[in-house]
């Protein structure tokens, strides 16, 4: 939605005396008083519109307001359309962790990361696996070491309470 401060001024809402002029072809007509700018906007059946209202003097062209904002909106819905929204997606693990649960949680990764999402693992601990911490950063490094043709390490390992994360992107 366009706010109002976002619209420029239209016909008689342009509060100048005099502005540059540019006809629906683009070419410029040069320096004109507002009355006179206004009639030929009436005469070629279209608007006045303030493409720069803050120069000296105001730039006003010639145009179909209507269109112009037809096609500024279209504009910005198609270019939305392409932007593509990272998620991050949560794995977590255990520091005990199965062989065949492990190849698991990778697949899944590589999927994420092949779709453009990030993927941030959290190695859980419970009880005394907090003296271990060795253990989680070899754990880590079999992350990083599985999964550098698909991602970069994102930042670095962050021990957050009881849990260690690990953050990768998706290769470009």
């Amino acid at each position: 939605m366009v706010s109002k401060n976002d619209v420029p001024p239209i016909n008689e809402h342009i509060k100048a005396e005099k502005v540059r002029l540019i006809d629906q072809e683009g070419k410029q007509l040069g320096i004109v008083s507002i009355k006179e700018a206004l009639e030929k906007a009436r005469e070629a059946e279209l608007d006045l519109v303030a493409v720069a209202p803050a120069a000296d003097p105001v730039v006003c062209k010639i145009m179909d307001y209507g269109k112009f904002k037809y096609d500024k909106q279209k504009k910005e819905e198609k270019s939305k359309k392409k932007q593509k929204i990272m998620k991050v997606k949560e794995l977590k693990m255990r520091l005990n962790i199965a062989e065949n649960d492990y190849k698991v949680k990778l697949n899944n990764a590589i999927e994420f990361l092949k779709d453009g999402d990030k993927v941030k693992f959290s190695i859980l601990f419970k009880g005394r696996e907090i003296e271990k911490k060795n253990l989680f950063f070899v754990l880590s490094d079999r992350l990083k070491n599985d999964l550098q043709d698909y991602a970069v390490l994102e930042g670095k390992e962050l021990f957050e309470g009881r849990r260690l994360t690990v953050s990768f992107m998706p290769k470009k």
